[in-house]
């Protein structure tokens, strides 16, 4: 029959009674999946032509039956056509709409035209991984590799089994294509690709051949290749891009889907040909891509369509919800059906995972007792049956012989990867063959829980992938009619030519080295901001110390610039005065109607929280005692007159940083009565009294909090809504007192509301004025600040961003590049907010002045206008950094120890006492990256002010004359021919208490394995820049700390999502995050971007700031009894260790191998631990996995070190042991020989970073500052 035209809409398609064909012949005959012109010889006992012309003339036009399959084995089941057919039944996802994401749809981009591939790379393969791949009714091989396509002509397979045979390219080019499969009668090809936007979606193209298909250009055809000898994947020519399309194989080639932000793969063909079973991926708030069957007409080549819908098909297979699950909580289902193929007309046969029942897809899993099983669905009455269970092994990928008898799989068997058959008939199951590669269901697989393989036209075999190459498995039938082994599998041996176009590889450099020399280093991120009465000053958080500003409102304008020194920053912010100028400072605020007090929280790590109150004109502070032992925080005070005020604050149970053991009850929302000091009595620390305290509520918001009407009202600030509490009214049988929502935001990540005034009617309405419930609401949406006008919303209504309809009334957007920590000024006039360094205000008054733009902006709400509104001064503060400490700490210990009589000796007379000398040492330098050449003996390592001078031996004079004289006053460290090796690098690190005030026992962690450069990939921006500064000036131990920031996110996590649809959207993001770190922020990560076209869009902003890309798409280990010094108890309780599997089922083993091979062709291995329990220890054990994938230990501890550095841009600071090189190093003991035996390398004696050295076992200092040690919350119950 012909093809049916492909509907328009999903109702279209729903209505429109589909081809089913099951009432004409019998399911096993139209099972078969291949159909070949009913013309073809060997005719017997088949439909007479005539009949089957007029069944074609009929479906044409009720579009009802297909022709009848060309292998019916008998006449009778032909039949009459039914009266009714039945509709294929759409999945209706309990109701769940797909009408949020995504948020802003992508702006026109090609992904092989608007960004550069300068490169091209040819080489010859015979061999290749993940090879998907499909068999032709003429038994041509189809299969995918590195992103193009391939075939391999039947008639030349035989010949394979001696001498390798050409695989013909058939699709090549920048577009990333796969999952080739060849429709029934062999006349058309679909496949999955990224052609255009760069978001994966269904193809078809006409198909005559794998020699017809090749794109193998010759003769006639070499003006296909003009002009492409420059630059043939740049500008907008369109006969230029037809050429390429030609030279690509793509010219002829439609598009059948059209997700921008979902994406399709994995296309099968009905068994009448016009239409597809294809899996939909979602990705939720984790990005953890869940699976859907969708079905999708396919249109006639020949005609023309009209353009595509994203989102169009219909769904027959959807995801099913959990226990207790709501219907509006089935987008965060991370668990689907996939692998979809058909059997018969209207019976599907998939792969689902069936552990994760929570609706959380979970690592780890035992891949032996099963995860995935195999269900056969009928798509007319919706019912699913089990068709191969998951236990034992697991049962995925499924593929059904032609005949509809027999279904293959794949399976795990002990340590081997088994095919199996199950006769659809009998129910028999037979593992036939035990030579596959590892299948992938134990983690998240989009790609397929193993490659596509295929039964051959007479299924007489299975052609699969297997350990890098393509097999040809026999198959026979027993006298039951039972497909069974037919003999050895046989490698087809094939060589392909691999044309690859590459963009410019590019690692941004970063001379920390050079940063570090500055006497005084620069803090850029700053938090918990809060404004004063008037909009004057503000006050704000700087890693451990709090500060206080007056905002600048001359008309200069400034300029947010990511690669700002801040030199130019005349003025720093004033730290506002303390009692304990070593301890950490948080949440400041000013206290109402006294312009000179301000109130915020220290900590300490014995002793927890307590309130200060800062007196900025006569810089001194006060102590405020009354309340037991605890955490507290987000202190406010209430806006009356008068000394006697309301305070309210918020304390809080324990966590993990700050310790769950010590004072952990009646966490909550309390206040209380206090006593100002008054401006002329009390000096400094005169203690204050809370008094007569009461929770409010058990509930912690997670933003700033303000008293309204005196002491009346109470308004809290949480992620997403701004709530009032009545602080006059009764509280309930509970203690909570009365509450309302004032504004909620959909998306939002911060709220921030003002009461209403009369002046804030900008429409003069005073009667909408009445009924308004805030003045304005600001709030941060997608990393961008919004403001709203409570006149133009309802306490009923939601506050959105999302373009059109959904988007808040009259919103308007204040950021360019985004901002943070939004805070009003108690009247309400004035708006702040920070971005890295840059103050933002916005007076609210003004944006009338751009009410029109910001009516007729859908999409962008007026920035354009509101931005010229803006004021933005840069703030600048600044600490002494390490190398200064350093100094000033080995001076001061040799004053001590030397010259107890303080005669005042200047500090130039001790200009050598931060001299650090490491005698006897065995380097392992990492210099050169050859062992023969980095191992010195016997040599002295010289450092000063935390850098190296040099490596020397120790019997050369010559060398030693070079140490400046008066030698003696330095430090001097006997290695005793223990091994020092540089300080290791974890690129890929994570943890989780950035956010917290406590000193950090991750930090001290890290540092205790000999790791002195963590890097996180995925980490809030402004907090895990507050932990770095709080490192780096000295009020806390830990590693180098370098970050991603927030991740970009493809999933549909509020805090991290973002689309990048145009080049402005990309240049804000990155902005961002480098702004907040300036010249630290080298690295970002986007995380599973759907579209290519955002993550190119990213790439070339990258290279304009200097930013490197860090991309994304069960552990064995012994115990280590000294975790216990560094780790909380609690954690390390809940790990186990398992060695109940064969050794070869840890995939890690395989890896490691795989890895090695890598570096033996001059690529670099990092060392990347994730943070994954016990802390620290795993890199470690890492180090020993890639040993036992065949790596020496130097080779392992280059890869720890070396690698890790030059990964990051970095090894021109660290990495290695050279002159000029920041003191990063390890020292072992003498006899742990880690260049013979790396499961040594957790026996470290001393770390040093930046020249500073700790007692490995202990943590405690051994220079400058001996016997310093880092405090600690009490962090377990032994």
């Amino acid at each position: 029959m012909g093809d049916i035209q492909n509907p328009r809409s999903r109702d279209d398609l729903r209505e429109k009674e589909l081809p089913i064909g099951h009432s004409v012949i019998a399911s096993a005959a139209s099972s078969k999946r291949f159909s070949t012109p009913i013309s073809t010889s060997t005719h017997r006992n088949y439909i007479n032509p005539i009949l089957c012309a007029l069944l074609t003339s009929y479906a044409f036009i009720f579009h009802a039956f297909p022709c009848i399959n060309r292998w019916t084995t008998s006449s009778t089941n032909a039949g009459s056509i039914s009266a009714t057919v039945p509709k294929f039944k759409e999945d209706t996802a309990y109701g769940w709409k797909d009408d949020i994401w995504p948020i802003r749809e992508q702006t026109r981009w090609d992904i092989s035209t608007d960004f550069q591939y300068p490169r091209k790379l040819v080489y010859d393969v015979e061999e290749g991984t993940w090879l998907r791949l499909d068999v032709g009714p003429n038994g041509d091989i189809v299969f995918d590799m590195l992103g193009d396509i391939y075939c391999i002509p039947a008639d030349v397979i035989a010949s394979s089994a001696t001498s390798a045979v050409q695989a013909l390219a058939i699709l090549q080019g920048v577009p990333y294509d796969s999952h080739p499969q060849i429709s029934p009668d062999g006349t058309r090809f679909a496949f999955r690709s990224d052609a255009g936007l760069g978001v994966a979606n269904i193809w078809v193209k006409p198909w005559s051949g794998c020699r017809a298909a090749s794109n193998q250009v010759k003769g006639d055809d070499l003006w296909i290749l003009s002009d492409l000898d420059g630059d043939p994947e740049s500008g907008e020519n369109r006969e230029k891009n037809h050429r390429r399309e030609v030279r690509e194989g793509r010219a002829d080639a439609i598009k059948i889907t059209n997700e921008t932000f979902r994406w399709v793969s994995e296309a099968r063909w009905h068994p009448d040909g016009d239409k597809i079973i294809a899996t939909k991926r979602y990705t939720s708030s984790r990005a953890v891509p869940a699976g859907e069957g969708w079905l999708y007409n396919v249109p006639n080549a020949t005609l023309s369509t009209s353009p595509l819908i994203s989102g169009e098909g219909l769904r027959l297979v959807g995801r099913s919800l959990p226990l207790g699950w709501q219907p509006e909580q089935y987008g965060e289902q991370q668990i689907g059906p996939e692998e979809f193929i058909w059997w018969g007309d209207d019976r599907l046969i998939y792969s689902k995972n069936v552990i994760d029942i929570n609706g959380r897809f979970e690592y780890g899993k035992d891949v032996h007792k099963g995860i995935n099983t195999i269900f056969s669905y009928n798509v007319t009455s919706g019912v699913a049956e089990t068709l191969v269970d998951a236990n034992p092994g697991g049962a995925s990928r499924p593929e059904i012989s032609n005949d509809g008898r027999t279904i293959a799989f794949v399976r795990r068997v002990r340590d081997k990867e088994a095919l199996v058959l199950k006769d659809l008939k009998t129910g028999t199951i037979r593992n036939i063959w035990y030579g596959l590669t590892y299948d992938l269901s134990i983690v998240s697989a989009p790609m397929g829980t193993y490659p596509s393989f295929s039964f051959t036209p007479k299924d007489d075999a299975i052609i699969i992938w297997a350990t890098g190459s393509l097999w040809k498995v026999p198959l026979s039938l027993d006298d039951a009619g039972e497909r069974i082994s037919g003999g050895e599998p046989w490698k087809i041996k094939w060589k392909a030519r691999i044309e690859k176009r590459l963009a410019k590889t590019r690692i941004s450099q970063t001379d920390i080295a050079k940063e570090e020399a500055k006497p005084r280093q620069r803090i850029r991120a700053f938090t918990e901001l809060s404004v004063d009465a008037t909009g004057e000053r503000v006050t704000f958080r700087a890693g451990s110390k709090t500060y206080w500003q007056a905002l600048d409102h001359s008309a200069n304008p400034v300029v947010v610039d990511p690669l700002s020194s801040g030199d130019e920053v005349s003025q720093e912010a004033i730290p506002l005065p303390v009692l304990h100028p070593n301890a950490t400072y948080q949440s400041p605020s000013f206290i109402p109607n006294e312009p000179n007090l301000l109130i915020h929280m220290r900590w300490s790590d014995t002793l927890f929280s307590s309130i200060e109150i800062a007196d900025i004109s006569r810089n001194i502070a006060f102590e405020v005692d009354g309340l037991p032992l605890g955490r507290y925080d987000k202190p406010t005070i209430c806006d009356s007159v008068g000394l006697n005020r309301r305070i309210a604050f918020v304390r809080k149970a324990g966590d993990k940083m700050t310790g769950d053991i010590v004072a952990t009850a009646n966490p909550g929302l309390y206040v209380g009565l206090l006593t100002l000091p008054s401006p002329f009595g009390r000096g400094q620390g005169t203690k204050l009294m809370v008094r007569d305290v009461k929770r409010l509520s058990q509930h912690i918001p997670s933003g700033r909090m303000r008293f309204t009407e005196g002491a009346r009202n109470l308004i809290v600030y949480d992620d997403s809504t701004s709530s009032v509490i009545d602080l006059t009214a009764s509280p309930n049988d509970v203690g909570e007192h009365p509450s309302r929502v004032l504004a909620k935001g959909k998306m939002s990540t911060e709220m921030a509301v003002t009461l209403p005034r009369e002046s804030d009617s900008l429409h003069g309405a005073k009667t909408r004025l009445a009924a308004a419930t805030v003045g304005h609401a600001a709030f941060v949406d997608l990393h961008q600040v919004y403001v709203a006008n409570g006149l133009d919303f309802g306490g009923g209504d939601v506050l959105w961003s999302k373009p059109g309809p959904n988007a808040t009334r009259g919103l308007a957007r204040a950021s360019v590049e985004g901002g943070h920590d939004l805070s009003w000024s108690a009247d309400g006039k004035r708006l702040c907010w920070l971005l890295g360094p840059y103050l933002h205000s916005l007076e609210v008054s003004k944006l009338d002045e751009c009410k029109r733009e910001i009516q007729q902006d859908s999409n962008s709400f007026g920035i354009k206008c509101v931005k010229t509104l803006l004021n933005v001064q840069e703030i600048s503060v600044t600490f002494e950094h390490e190398r200064s400490r350093i100094k000033r700490a080995a001076s001061d210990a040799f004053v001590a120890q030397h010259s107890p009589v303080a005669d005042q000796e200047t500090r130039d007379d001790h200009f050598d006492s931060d001299m650090l000398f490491i005698l006897n040492a065995t380097v392992v330098s990492m210099i050169t990256g050859t062992e023969h050449r980095d191992v010195l003996y016997g040599r002295t390592l010289v450092i000063r002010g935390g850098v190296i001078i040099g490596s020397y031996a120790t019997d050369d004079e010559n060398d030693w004359l070079r140490i400046p004289p008066g030698a003696p006053r330095g430090k001097f460290i006997d290695a005793q021919g223990g091994i020092v090796v540089p300080g290791f690098v974890d690129v890929h690190a994570h943890w989780n208490g950035q956010g917290s005030v406590a000193s950090s026992w991750e930090q001290r962690t890290f540092l205790a394995y000999g790791l002195t450069t963590v890097h996180n990939p995925a980490i809030d921006t402004v907090a895990a820049w507050t932990e770095r500064a709080r490192v780096e000036s000295g009020s806390m131990i830990g590693p180098r700390i370098f970050h991603t920031g927030t991740i970009i996110h493809g999933g549909t996590w509020k805090g991290d999502h973002e689309d990048i649809v145009d080049m402005a959207e990309a240049r804000s993001a990155l902005t961002r995050l480098k702004v907040e770190g300036g010249p630290y922020s080298f690295s970002y990560k986007n995380f599973q971007l759907p579209a290519r076209s955002s993550r190119q869009r990213l790439i070339k902003v990258a290279n304009e700031l200097g930013m490197n890309v860090h991309a994304e798409g069960g552990m064995n280990f012994d115990w280590d009894m000294s975790l216990r010094k560094f780790v909380p108890h609690a954690l390390l309780e809940t790990i186990s260790s398992s060695l109940a599997v064969p050794r070869d089922a840890y995939q890690v083993f395989n890896t490691s191998a795989s890895i090695h091979q890598m570096t033996k062709m001059g690529l670099n291995a990092n060392i990347g631990a994730h943070g994954e329990p016990p802390l620290g220890m795993n890199y470690h054990k890492e180090m020993w996995f890639f040993a036992q994938g065949g790596m020496t230990p130097y080779e392992a501890l280059r890869s720890a070190t070396r690698h890790g550095a030059s990964s990051l841009g970095l090894f021109g600071s660290i990495g290695s042991l050279e002159p000029g090189k920041l003191a990063d190093m390890v020292i072992y003991p003498a006899g742990m020989n880690i260049l013979e035996d790396i499961s040594l390398t957790l026996q470290i004696r001393y770390v040093i970073k930046g020249g500073r050295v700790w007692d490995a076992e202990t943590m405690i200092e051994e220079w400058p500052e001996k016997g310093k040690v880092q405090s600690m919350p009490p962090l377990s119950a032994d």
